[in-house]
């Protein structure tokens, strides 16, 4: 156990305003406790603190939210040299809160304890800044861009499918940027009743939403691209996967030591198999669990290389002669390109953040 390894714990409860802080022995025994602001004097203050009441120079920080609340005392330690790890919130009622209370102090304690029974070979550290920070921020643009223009879209047409004819006959067709443009380009016609008159300035006004959409995903795409071929270039020389599903791989692997093998990379996006046999029946069942954004990129994956890969549609075709479902040969084919993504990361991605 970690316990074993180290001179000194600090477990830390954090909040929009100030932190509580406490540095413990390795068998448990509080040695001090702070209070700092969420502020950079606090940080100098959390660091200075350390430095004097820690008994040696091996020193482990658990923290709570540290992408969250946590993320400038956790960005000011690490700067600072010293080791900090993710420790997640206790549960309702975990750690006796109906026996000992609940108050910030009795929170960094717990996460003390957290921190001693944790394996020293599997250490939680908090996600990385840098370049994958940047993918992370722009991935969740996209997925919300996406989502405004699906909604924009359905809006449009079902104004267009309950108006004139003409309205009705550009609903019939793929919303194309032409099409967008002539829908966009209509005024108002003399004798339009009120009805029709915010009908066509509703959807003159949803058609400019689509459309700005777009641009604004594909310079998303863009920026991903450029992020992707500078930060990790072999994952796009890899069949199927794009700009998108590259950034996701590298966002959920994170850095070196988050998954200790392909195997547990192939936990973390869902696709590992989980036995479902029963009786003379031996099978496996899909994952609903795990990250469901690289599961996504997975599947994308998965879709593509069955369009245009030789090899996938032969292993396809041959599952398929075996009596396998296009379910349970998609789930394994995103085991194997779970394999083949984490051992891409692991050979060809810097040690650096940034």
């Amino acid at each position: 156990m970690l316990a074993d390894l180290i001179d000194a714990v600090v477990g830390g409860d954090t909040h929009r305003d100030t932190h509580a802080l406490e540095i413990a022995t390795p068998a448990g025994a509080v040695i001090a406790t702070s209070s700092i602001s969420n502020d950079e004097d606090g940080f100098a203050q959390a660091v200075a603190w350390i430095v004097e009441h820690a008994p040696g120079p091996r020193i482990v920080i658990g923290l709570e939210g540290t992408r969250s609340y946590g993320i400038g005392l956790a960005r000011a330690l690490a700067a600072a040299g010293l080791n900090v790890v993710e420790v997640v919130r206790p549960r309702r009622g975990q750690g006796g809160e109906r026996r000992r209370g609940k108050s910030d102090p009795i929170d960094a304690h717990l996460a003390v304890l957290a921190v001693l029974r944790m394996d020293p070979d599997r250490l939680p550290v908090p996600r990385a800044d840098g370049n994958r920070e940047a993918l992370r921020i722009l991935l969740g643009a996209r997925r919300e861009l996406t989502l405004t223009k699906t909604r924009q879209t359905n809006r449009l047409r079902a104004l267009l499918l309950a108006g004139d004819d003409t309205d009705r006959g550009l609903a019939r067709g793929r919303l194309s940027d032409t099409r967008l443009a002539a829908i966009s380009r209509r005024r108002a016609r003399a004798g339009e009743n009120t009805e029709q008159a915010i009908r066509r300035s509703e959807a003159r006004r949803l058609a400019e939403g689509i459309r700005h959409a777009t641009r604004d995903l594909a310079a998303n795409k863009k920026q991903l691209a450029d992020l992707v071929a500078g930060h990790a270039p072999h994952l796009l020389d890899m069949t199927g996967v794009g700009p998108v599903s590259a950034a996701q791989a590298l966002v959920s692997w994170s850095h070196h030591g988050r998954c200790r093998n392909d195997a547990a990379f192939a936990a973390l996006a869902g696709v590992c198999p989980i036995p479902a046999s029963s009786g003379r029946t031996t099978r496996h069942r899909l994952n609903r669990g795990g990250d469901r954004q690289l599961n996504r990129a997975l599947h994308d994956i998965v879709l593509t290389r069955s369009r245009i890969c030789p090899r996938t549609q032969a292993y396809i075709a041959q599952r398929r002669r075996e009596g396998k479902t296009d379910r349970e040969i998609r789930r394994c084919l995103k085991r194997h390109i779970a394999r083949e993504l984490f051992r891409t990361l692991q050979t060809t991605t810097p040690a650096t953040t940034t």
